[in-house]
């Protein structure tokens, strides 16, 4: 079962019944968000009764048993460096998709450093997939929000994205998703992220399956 949450204060779970993809998508597209550059979910095609919507229409949990295949994924970082999904390999990690000129990025930026900055020790992944910047832009952006962890630049040919869209859908910019230790979409946040309370709740839950 998909679980929900209320917001940023609240974090005790719910079961929701499935309802049409087609409501998802209309609901998805409503929240607040940048529009992405020729659209996020391009090539994405959803599975059979896929998608609960949650209390507020924005955050997703999978249930362990209904979580789709890994997502295999590979690009260059902002910085020129190698990213690939086998770096992530066994852990816990959290994907961010965003471009620099996305209002709600930046508003979010510093919430999910603050995540990243709590986890790292546990060995926790943080990505962001940049889907529009070129590396400079990029960099800077992250020079200027105080961002530590790298960003796959996706801009050329929008193959990372395609690999998460694959399994998951992405309708808005920023998305943000939460990934297990098998490298399965568990959790997914659309539009800008709520709290840093939101995220770091899902990260803790995940990091408590493998106990």
């Amino acid at each position: 079962m998909y679980r929900r949450h209320r917001g940023a204060l609240a974090r005790t779970h719910f079961h929701r019944r499935a309802l049409p993809f087609a409501v998802i998508s209309i609901t998805a597209l409503l929240i607040s968000g940048c529009a992405p550059i020729g659209g996020v979910d391009q090539g994405y095609t959803p599975p059979d009764g896929a998608g609960v919507v949650s209390v507020d229409g924005r955050i997703f949990e999978i249930a362990a048993d209904e979580r789709g295949e890994p997502v295999a994924f590979s690009g260059t970082s902002e910085h020129g460096d190698a990213i690939d999904s086998a770096t992530f390999k066994d852990r816990v990690y959290v994907v961010n998709f965003w471009y620099a000129a996305c209002g709600p990025c930046r508003v979010e930026a510093p919430l999910l450093e603050e995540v990243w900055q709590k986890y790292q020790r546990e060995k926790v992944g943080f990505v962001g997939v940049n889907i529009y910047d070129q590396p400079g832009t990029a960099a800077s952006f992250a020079e200027q929000y105080g961002i530590t962890y790298p960003s796959v630049i996706d801009v050329n040919d929008g193959a990372v994205k395609l690999a998460f869209a694959a399994v998951t859908p992405i309708q808005a910019t920023p998305t943000t998703l939460v990934m297990d230790r098998q490298g399965r979409v568990a959790a997914r946040i659309i539009g800008e992220l709520p709290s840093a309370s939101i995220l770091d709740t899902l990260v803790k839950d995940l990091l408590a399956e493998g106990e």
